[in-house]
């Protein structure tokens, strides 16, 4: 359990660095990026130049053999919901920071980017099991008690089930929503589900990892320990094999994920410990808003 001091240390330091962030930089490319996004289904109509393409009608476009379009009526603001992986893996960082301290401080900017624009915000915390779910709600003080409520939560469990989560999701929330999704994505068989959530809401993931999971130091024999199943393994560093088996291994978990989320058609941002990951988060916006407007 961290201590209430430190706690309230680290809320105010993610505070006080997501504010200024969030003012100087990511508040605006998070509402268009968005724009348009807090929706009510209304009709189709034929597809004109300028049209976003994630709203076209593929059955009516097929059934008229011209390209249509969904028309919506805007609410008044987004409704978001935020799920982070809180397993034991998340744990791990070979730098200063861990993959769940990163998963914090980019939630935080998130969550007050939403504040800053009167969106709603809801969060679930999930290992094997939903360990907290708390319901959306709008103002930078739910942020922080969301805030804080993440920074001290305790895990129950150290294990990893994504499906579960999305599942969960999926049955209390049936109007559509943005769903961003924290996680290193260490599981199986979650492809299901996340097909599902792609198809129901707007789906960001958010893959963190680390370096040292992609390649490993130059130290001998290493002694490693998974954190959710607590296997002991031994591992030669000097073996060329075992560097390259490691490497290989990432990289092609890396692509199926992203082989995934685009058959999915559901938005990935990939990010590591090392990065700048407040550059990344402006980059994805951009990114996304391009693509939104067909520029």
């Amino acid at each position: 359990m961290i201590p209430q001091k430190e706690l309230e240390s680290k809320v105010r330091h993610i505070q006080i660095q997501s504010r200024k962030a969030v003012l100087e930089l990511l508040a605006g490319e998070y509402r268009s990026g968005f724009k348009g996004m807090g929706i009510e289904f209304e009709d189709v109509r034929e597809y004109q130049h300028g049209d976003d393409v994630r709203t076209i009608d593929w059955n009516v476009t097929a059934r008229t053999g011209r390209p249509h379009v969904k028309t919506f009526m805007e609410e008044r603001e987004l409704a978001l919901y935020f799920l982070v992986d809180v397993s034991a893996s998340e744990n791990f960082g070979s730098g200063t920071a861990t993959k769940r301290d990163i998963i914090a401080q980019i939630f935080a900017l998130l969550a007050f980017a939403s504040a800053h624009n009167h969106d709603k915000v809801g969060l679930i915390l999930f290992s094997d099991v939903i360990e907290l779910h708390l319901k959306p709600g709008k103002g930078k003080n739910h942020v922080m008690r969301l805030v804080e409520a993440m920074l001290g939560h305790e895990p129950k469990s150290p294990r990893t089930d994504l499906s579960q989560a999305l599942d969960y999701l999926n049955q209390i929330r049936s109007r559509r929503c943005v769903v961003f999704l924290f996680s290193d994505f260490l599981d199986d068989d979650y492809a299901d589900s996340l097909r599902r959530t792609a198809h129901l809401h707007d789906l960001i993931c958010i893959s963190l990892t680390d370096p040292r999971e992609h390649y490993l130091p130059s130290a001998g024999i290493l002694e490693i320990i998974d954190s959710e199943t607590g296997e002991l393994r031994s591992l030669d560093c000097t073996d060329p094999r075992t560097r390259a088996q490691i490497q290989q291994t990432s990289q092609a978990s890396a692509a199926a994920l992203r082989n995934l989320c685009h058959e999915i058609k559901a938005d990935l941002l990939p990010l590591s410990t090392a990065d700048d990951f407040l550059h990344e988060i402006i980059q994805f916006f951009k990114t996304r808003n391009r693509q939104s407007t067909g520029s």
